[in-house]
């Protein structure tokens, strides 16, 4: 048993670790209309809904095989790839059933989809005619939601061998999809960086906005800060804000032998730092926790963080730029969530800056950090 066990993990490891391609992005510019208003947002979500489903309906035409093949993977878990093929399906005429109550003020990709079996018919006919307002947009949003949609199900492929934030082991792990609709959250991952680095300027940055995130910090980051500043200075480079954990070093949390002690020790520390900055939130590096961690995180009071759109920021193969457009046309798509940036790159310098100004007039709401959803009730 522990052979077969063993070779298996081996077989997952070898899959994660293949060579990914870079990730989707897309180029704004070519959709031809200005988010200046909730009307605006709800026509461009509408169209990247429509495309990504026109995507996710063609892909179920692949078997196994034929998956295994696109995904560039030697095995797949099709159970949860259907898993998560569903919750899309689901999240998709949820979110088109609120993009279009405006169809009334522009019916622009108005049309009609209020069950499921009408969303797949619209997704299987959906095409944009080479005369349209929107030709110009229609080939790089193919291409875009073809692509993210293989980040996703290579996701799904792998999981629960490799966990990642494609799914949820429990009810108590928030999925960033808990918040109302238009509503996103900002968080700053694996910081704080030396004095006057990046977390410094995006705190301040925040400030300014008027606006809070949560910095999910590093346990052995935040003693080495400590030690070159000092607490109250802490308290001043995070004041307004919130801090969540990461763990005590920026590493896969669902093989480590002391991985409960990293918790542990990165919460105690923030709470006696930042007492009033710290929120009870575990952000797993690389979304990477144990399958049967939820006692451990009750005991400590803590709930699992996931997020539902990645910037991507610390990808080497994009630049800010493409970072805050992918930001952008999935807001568009999954119409509130979670965003992950990290403070210790220099891409969301640039890249926030961009998506609050694009974003400004289009009805977003930006969640405070402490709100946090109860706990389930068991």
């Amino acid at each position: 048993m522990r052979i077969l066990i063993a070779v298996c993990t081996g077989v997952f490891w070898l899959n994660a670790q293949a060579a990914l391609p870079p990730p989707a992005t897309m180029d704004r510019s070519v959709w031809p209309e200005q988010l200046t208003t909730e009307q605006l947002f709800d026509v461009a979500s509408r169209a990247e809904i429509l495309a990504f489903a026109h995507a996710l309906y063609l892909s179920e035409g692949l078997d196994e095989e034929g998956l295994k093949a696109r995904l560039g993977l030697r095995s797949i878990n099709m159970q949860s790839i259907n898993l998560v093929r569903n919750r899309l399906w689901t999240r998709l005429l949820e979110n088109y059933q609120f993009a279009q109550k405006s169809c009334e003020q522009d019916a622009s990709f108005c049309v009609l989809a209020d069950e499921m079996d009408q969303l797949r018919e619209r997704a299987a006919e959906y095409q944009i005619a080479d005369d349209s307002f929107y030709a110009s947009w229609a080939k790089p949003s193919d291409a875009f939601h073809t692509r993210y949609l293989n980040e996703l199900l290579r996701m799904a492929a792998l999981f629960p061998q490799t966990s990642s934030e494609i799914e949820r082991y429990n009810s108590d792990e928030l999925s960033g999809d808990e918040m109302p609709d238009r509503t996103f959250m900002l968080n700053f991952d694996s910081g704080p960086t030396a004095v006057d680095g990046g977390t410094d300027w995006l705190a301040d940055f925040m400030r300014q906005q008027k606006l809070t995130a949560t910095f999910n910090v590093l346990g052995k980051s935040l003693q080495d800060r400590l030690e070159d500043s000092s607490a109250a200075k802490l308290q001043d480079l995070y004041r307004l804000q919130c801090v969540g954990i990461q763990g005590w070093e920026y590493r896969s949390h669902s093989q480590w032998v002391d991985w409960q002690n990293s918790v542990a020790r990165s919460a105690a520390l923030v709470q006696q730092l930042l007492p009033d900055n710290y929120v009870p939130l575990f952000r797993p590096p690389y979304g990477h926790r144990r399958a049967d961690s939820a006692e451990f995180f009750r005991s400590q009071d803590l709930r699992v963080s996931l997020w539902s759109i990645d910037s991507q920021d610390l990808n080497p193969r994009i630049t800010p730029q493409q970072s805050a457009e992918r930001v952008l046309t999935l807001m568009l798509l999954w119409r509130r969530g979670t965003i992950m940036f990290h403070d210790t790159g220099s891409k969301a310098q640039d890249a926030l800056p961009w998506l609050l100004l694009n974003t400004g007039q289009s009805g977003v709401q930006w969640q405070d950090c402490r709100q946090i959803p109860e706990r389930p009730v068991e």
